[in-house]
């Protein structure tokens, strides 16, 4: 019912504007609805698309924010980071130039009239060209290695360079410390120590390099790469500028609605899998960066183990080809480069958050199904064995297009099941990297675990808020539940959590804070909102919008804050700035009236003397020290920004982080956690997938300490 309004509201913007074009093209004299913004007989395409994004954004938005001339000034703040986020390119004078524009984005977007674009494209055209004739200048020589210099790394600290000389200066550090990279790489191949990605030993070349060759080949492939870089910026297509312009102003609205050009728009999948079909990552743009967000479990890139959520993609190789560069590519060029056949490779080059880079190879697959579904198993901790039953949620599927389809919520029903018949004594529902999915599965699988009840509030951008509920007398599980949720935990997932934790139903247990993503969107396609007269200007793409909002029924917002743990135990992702929080532009917490419903009464949770018993047993826990040292020191590393060209220092500090990262990668398997595997024993492929399973989850301080916070719970209710 409420997309329906939004539709019909909708529409009536696109009448007006068709209106408008019909006026227009009529040479008529009278002024459209749109007023002296549109030249007669002028119309374009930008300004039919400009001002269905105009209409739309305003209309049904969640925020109900205006496109004026203060929302001009912090787009242009975004444009700009779009335009050079890196501080790379633009001089403080043409930043002052291009400050002249700063509150007229409003005004572009409705005219479609973008002068910023030509104006930007004209002052990027000359900066790539006077780069890059000093790069190719700068790596025809031999560099000095023990000069003492440093740079800095964070483009937030530092400012756009006021002469060309200073920006030269800092290209020249930039490429120092890029041929030291590539030093260090081939010297580690000449003394048969360097590593390939699974940790095994590299053989020796059959050509012993001399350190002079080993330098000139380095300067030769940072130059070979940066001109490819320096040929992508040069060849930036309309709708790459297009994109730019419309998502600064589409990004100050929240940072989850966005423009997608008619490229974006064919392939464009709700939850964004399909988008990256091949390697099952789903990736998103950090400034000039292409930055992992999230596995897709079962996928080629989730079976290598390599690739994890926050690596940052440097370079894509097919095969043993030439790697390309991606910096400062957009995201949709970067995934036409990472897709391919199944059983072809692809080779990322990838930073970690420590600053250890390295190389992943995957060959492309087509996601195996099966592991995004629901999994169960039976858990028993020596020496007490007390039977723990363990769900995995990786993802709240339903296919939208069979009613008989499968789904999430049978799945979990049928696991619970499963798991009733061996007798278990308590239940830990694992949410952890769950980034949503479904509404409808949220509300279900909330209500397996309670009488029926109220589970989540939506509220539009009208201000109706609507209460679901579940309304199923039936409780599938009654004894107690331990809900388990990260920083990635999101949407659907922060749902559950909510209602769970407010019925008293669960214990949830995890790292400082869920994602905080309480809000929801919908794609709408822009070419069914223009007039016939227009038709010939389609495809115009499709506008990703926010235009709801979770809240739980006790009426507190899930969006921004998340879901705070009743025990938060040491997080493994603490490092990482990774949250609704930490986006420019999201939407800011808030709460409606609470709804009455009843809670859970069987029996209470002692969280006050729960919390207590599991604070001491995580300060003796040497898995969870060795979480708190390896934060500690990812921390550290993310903060040390300021890295030194002096050749030894490099050297010594590239030592430290490969000792460090081998150390801290190391997890050692709980040896008293028995993983019953509920699979087929005399399937081979079954059997390799339920013992790499059964590892990971011995490796896991968090299973082995919800398990002995349900065997605190079981004991308390034996009192």
């Amino acid at each position: 019912m409420k997309i329906k309004n939004i539709v019909i509201g909708a529409a009536l913007i696109t009448t007006s504007f068709a209106f408008a074009f019909e006026q227009s093209s009529q040479q008529s004299e009278e002024s459209s609805v749109l007023g002296s913004l549109i030249p007669k007989n002028k119309v374009t395409r930008e300004m039919v698309l400009g001002n269905i994004l105009k209409g739309a954004l305003e209309n049904m938005h969640l925020s109900n924010k205006k496109i004026d001339s203060k929302l001009s000034a912090q787009a242009f703040k975004l444009y700009l980071e779009r335009v050079d986020y890196g501080k790379q390119f633009l001089l403080t004078s043409d930043v002052k130039e291009l400050e002249k524009y700063k509150n007229k984005f409003d005004k572009e977007l409705e005219t479609g009239k973008l002068d910023v674009l030509d104006v930007t494209a004209k002052i990027m055209s000359k900066r790539i060209g006077e780069i890059e004739s000093y790069i190719k200048e700068y790596l025809s020589k031999p560099l000095d290695y023990n000069k003492k210099e440093t740079i800095q790394t964070d483009t937030k600290k530092r400012k756009f360079s006021k002469t060309i000389t200073e920006l030269r200066t800092h290209w020249g550090k930039l490429m120092k410390l890029e041929v030291m990279g590539r030093i260090a790489d081939l010297k580690d191949e000449q003394n048969g120590v360097a590593e390939d990605e699974k940790g095994k030993k590299k053989a020796k070349p059959e050509k012993k390099l001399t350190d002079v060759e080993i330098e000139k080949q380095s300067r030769e492939k940072v130059l070979k790469s940066y001109t490819k870089i320096f040929l992508r910026l040069k060849s930036e297509k309309r709708s790459d500028k297009l994109d730019k312009f419309y998502n600064s102003i589409t990004k100050v609205f929240d940072p989850h609605t966005n423009y997608l050009v008619p490229e974006d728009k064919e392939d464009f999948d709700i939850d964004m899998s399909g988008k990256l079909e091949g390697i099952g990552a789903i990736l998103r743009e950090d400034g000039s960066y292409i930055k992992v967000e999230r596995i897709v479990p079962g996928s080629a890139s989730w079976k290598t183990k390599e690739l994890e959520a926050e690596d940052i993609i440097l370079k894509v190789g097919q095969g043993k080809d030439e790697p390309v560069d991606v910096v400062d590519m957009s995201l949709r060029d970067a995934v036409k480069l990472i897709r391919g056949k199944k059983d072809t490779e692809v080779r990322l080059t990838v930073k970690k958050p420590n600053g250890l880079i390295k190389v992943v190879p995957i060959v492309r697959d087509v996601v195996e199904i099966e592991e995004s579904y629901v999994k169960g198993t039976v858990l028993e901790l020596a020496p007490t064995n007390t039977k723990i039953g363990y769900i995995n949620i990786p993802k709240f599927y339903r296919d939208f297009n069979d009613r008989n389809g499968r789904n999430c919520t049978d799945d979990t029903r049928k696991e619970i099941q499963k798991l009733n018949k061996e007798g278990i004594e308590g239940l830990i529902l694992d949410l952890r990297n769950n980034g949503g999915g479904a509404l409808e599965d949220a509300r279900m699988i909330s209500g397996l675990f309670i009488d029926k009840g109220p589970i989540v509030q939506v509220k539009a951008s009208t201000g109706s808020v609507e209460v679901l509920e579940d309304k199923d007398s039936a409780v599938e599980f009654k004894k107690p539940v331990v809900v388990l949720i990260n920083r990635f935990s999101a949407s659907a997932s922060e749902i559950v959590a909510a209602a769970l934790q407010d019925y008293g139903r669960a214990i949830i247990v995890g790292g400082e804070f869920s994602h905080g993503k309480g809000t929801v969107q919908a794609v709408v396609d822009l070419d069914g909102y223009i007039s016939p007269m227009a038709k010939a200007y389609s495809p115009l793409g499709a506008l990703k919008i926010t235009i709801q909002m979770f809240y739980r029924i006790n009426g507190s917002s899930t969006q921004y804050k998340g879901v705070t743990p009743d025990i938060i135990l040491p997080d493994q992702f603490s490092h990482l700035e990774t949250g609704e929080k930490f986006l420019d532009y999201s939407i800011p917490w808030g709460s409606v009236k609470a709804v009455p419903y009843k809670k859970w009464d069987e029996y209470k949770y002692d969280l006050k003397g729960l919390n207590k018993l599991s604070k001491a047993r995580v300060e003796k826990s040497e898995k969870f020290k060795h979480i708190k040292d390896s934060m500690k020191w990812y921390t550290e590393q993310k903060n040390n920004t300021v890295r030194s060209l002096l050749v030894t220092d490099f050297e010594k500090q590239r030592q430290e982080i490969k000792a460090k990262t081998d150390i801290f990668k190391k997890e050692e398997e709980n040896k008293n956690l028995m993983v019953k595997d509920m699979g087929d024993s005399s399937d081979k492929a079954a059997k390799e997938k339920y013992e790499e399973y059964a590892k990971n989850l011995r490796k896991d301080a968090v299973i082995d300490e919800s398990i002995l916070i349900l065997e605190d719970v079981l004991k308390s209710m034996k009192k």
